[in-house]
């Protein structure tokens, strides 16, 4: 899928089992290319047995800016003509769906937990039964950079996020919440505003999480 220059360096590894079930589409790597720069199906959190449930299908374009780590038993579908991007160390924990029918943005630093969704469409087109109004099946997603989003989270269609955001367990977020401003933490069914001036100390971990996601 890459030119042969592109190809011979190997940026993309891929651990363990993967079921490949389209790759019709095109995937991009933005700046310098290096060896093992990407990673699919790495065991960078515990456990780190897998239960060999990864896939990927590509009828998309998939864009990468920079090394970018996606974990254990990940599941990802690009659409057809849908687009695709992960910022610099942009992460996916294990076990995390990502379904991407028209944009999904992943900000530079970006970490999705494990067993959280990403999916930018409710699949099924859905009516206001009173005026017939037909409403949007999908809208784009765009999370901010440094962004901590912690397991079992659900980003929903048309979810945009700011800078420096937190996001709770367990929460769903479905809207637009960067009028809140950077540095806060949110959370909750649907997620809402907890906290401002809370962040995640990214600096304190930068050189271990490079570490233990493999950058080279």
């Amino acid at each position: 899928m890459f030119p042969v220059k592109t190809a011979l360096k190997l940026p993309v590894f891929f651990y363990g089992k993967i079921k490949f079930s389209n790759l019709s589409g095109k995937v991009i790597i933005d700046g310098s290319v290096k060896r093992a720069m990407i990673g699919f199906g790495q065991k960078f959190e515990f456990p780190t047995t897998s239960k060999g449930t990864a896939e990927l299908a590509l009828m998309g374009t998939l864009r990468f800016k920079s090394n970018a780590h996606i974990g254990l038993d990940c599941t990802i579908l690009i659409a057809r003509d849908a687009y695709c991007e992960f910022g610099f160390m942009g992460c996916l924990g294990s076990n995390v769906k990502l379904i991407c029918s028209k944009k999904i943005i992943i900000g530079d630093w970006c970490g999705i937990g494990y067993n959280s969704q990403v999916i930018d469409t409710n699949s099924h087109p859905m009516k206001n039964t009173i005026t017939g109004e037909v409403y949007p099946m999908s809208a784009p997603i765009e999370l901010g950079a440094y962004n901590a989003i912690s397991n079992t989270v659900s980003i929903m269609a048309g979810t945009k996020t700011p800078d420096n955001c937190v996001i709770t367990s367990h929460s769903l977020c479905n809207k637009d919440y960067r009028s809140l401003g950077e540095n806060i933490l949110i959370g909750g069914i649907p997620a809402k505003l907890i906290k401002n001036n809370f962040a995640r100390d990214w600096e304190s971990e930068k050189e271990m999480l490079k570490k233990n996601k493999r950058v080279i």
